[in-house]
């Protein structure tokens, strides 16, 4: 792993991350009582890592608000005041946990001075957190398909935000639509993913990035170009802006 990934821990945990009955978030009565606020957003933060978790293990549609409340140690009263339902909970764990990851992503891609190894430490941040919390990358790629429409916009909101990292790719050859190719190359890499997490194999997301890599470089590069600059030690390199001439024809 590239210690890179790690540079500064996200104090922001990925739902599911911890147990709904952390009893570090155990809220005491008496008239001590946290304010009102406080205890709305610790309910809130600990429905949303029971939902995570129990959606993981028996999928959404038979994970029941009963069952998440359980998880949570949340009354259902409790739970009904903060969401509409079941699907109004997937979703705000969806979008919070994949901010979290997208925000990791981010700051791993800004981190680095040329594109190639921003894309490389981008894709590894990921991964890592997606290993990190196999839950949450359950809950997130597989069984958003069950949620319907609402789902399916959520994940189309989610690929959007992941072709900004493809802002500033470099020209490619005369006729070859850039906006494709990046659709192309964001639905691979998506469709890379949820194969792994489908498999069981979570814990392995990780070893995708030289592939992963590879392949978000190689349509902008050429494949010789993109396996050099991959083979290199990160840093190392100019700007990671120039086409293999052998790829243009040139």
């Amino acid at each position: 792993m590239d210690r890179k990934y790690l540079r500064s821990a996200d104090v922001i945990l990925l739902p599911g991350a911890r147990t709904g009955r952390d009893p570090a978030r155990s809220i005491k009565p008496g008239p001590r009582r946290l304010p009102a606020g406080v205890v709305a957003a610790t309910q809130r933060e600990r429905l949303l890592d029971g939902l995570v978790r129990t959606v993981a293990e028996r999928g959404y549609q038979h994970a029941t608000v009963s069952d998440i409340c359980r998880a949570a140690g949340v009354t259902r009263p409790v739970f009904y005041e903060l969401f509409s339902g079941k699907e109004d909970a997937f979703l705000a764990a969806h979008r919070h946990g994949t901010g979290v990851v997208i925000r990791r992503m981010a700051a791993a891609f800004a981190a680095e001075s040329d594109w190639c190894a921003g894309i490389r430490q981008a894709l590894g941040a990921m991964l890592q957190l997606l290993a990190g919390t196999p839950s949450f990358a359950t809950m997130a790629v597989i069984e958003i398909d069950a949620v319907g429409p609402a789902g399916r916009r959520e994940r189309e909101q989610l690929l959007t935000r992941f072709r900004a990292f493809f802002a500033e790719v470099p020209q490619l050859p005369a006729g070859v639509g850039v906006e494709e190719v990046v659709d192309v190359v964001v639905g691979g890499v998506y469709s890379a993913v949820y194969r792994r997490i489908a498999s069981g194999r979570i814990d392995q997301l990780p070893e995708l990035v030289p592939v992963l890599s590879m392949f978000c470089l190689a349509p902008f590069l050429g494949p010789v170009e993109a396996s050099r600059r991959l083979g290199a030690r990160i840093g190392e390199d100019p700007s990671c802006t120039r086409i293999d001439p052998a790829y243009t024809g040139q």
